[in-house]
């Protein structure tokens, strides 16, 4: 199955474009059955072989989402554009709230001094922790010896 659809060229962040015929599962740089125009992103330069497009449009040939959308821009086809990508949105992060008798702290200063009155309120008290008694040392048991034969 055949599709009109971009060929991407030129050089690193200079991109330049070939609007081509090619085979829809042939990868986009490999072989191409006709080069049908060029698109240049950059100065909005268009060139196109219109009577190669329309006799190509006339054997019912598919357009890329891309394509399509860029020849209705220029008029040189009729419908409607479609959405040719999709750009995932970043998740919202969910507002907390802080509870209304929650005191608020406005600077890191005040809140090192809230801290700090915490702290003092508390009083230390200090662990004792007690002495381990000693362990009695277990007798050891004699063993009667065998007389020697």
């Amino acid at each position: 199955m055949l599709i009109i659809r971009l060929q991407r060229t030129g050089k690193k962040n200079q991109a330049d474009f070939r609007i081509v015929l090619a085979e829809k599962e042939a990868p986009v740089t490999k072989k191409v059955t006709e080069v049908l125009g060029s698109y240049n992103t950059r100065t909005k330069k268009f060139q196109v072989k219109e009577e190669r497009l329309k006799y190509w449009l006339g054997q019912k040939i598919s357009l890329s989402e891309t394509v399509q959308n860029l020849l209705i821009t220029k008029s040189l086809f009729d419908g409607k554009k479609v959405k040719a990508f999709n750009i995932p949105k970043k998740p919202v992060e969910p507002v907390v709230e802080k509870p209304a008798d929650a005191p608020a702290v406005e600077t890191p200063v005040e809140a090192a001094e809230a801290t700090a009155e915490v702290e003092s309120k508390v009083e230390e008290k200090p662990v004792e922790i007690p002495a381990v008694e000693e362990s009695k040392a277990i007798p050891e048991e004699t063993t009667p010896q065998q007389p020697a034969a």
